[in-house]
């Protein structure tokens, strides 16, 4: 499983821009990312639902609503 996730919906204009930004982080880092939607999942729509795009790093929020990419690639990096 990635270290990094991005719990979205569909048709959600913001989680079009994180993914963007996730495939930058991608290709500076070399890290995979998986997308988690919370149409999928009653506990993800509870927990972030309302925050979409969330950024996940190991399992733990590390953002939302648009993606750090500076903050994101020195935090994978400091952790690999």
């Amino acid at each position: 499983m990635p270290r990094v996730a991005l719990v979205t919906r569909t048709d959600c204009h913001l989680c079009v821009a994180a993914r963007a930004a996730l495939d930058r982080v991608t290709a500076r880092t070399g890290e995979p990312w998986t997308e988690l939607d919370v149409s999928d999942d009653i506990e993800l729509e509870r927990d972030y639902g309302d925050r979409l795009p969330v950024v996940l790093l190991d399992g733990a929020e590390h953002g939302y609503w648009q993606v750090e990419e500076d903050r994101l690639t020195r935090d994978l990096e400091s952790t690999s």
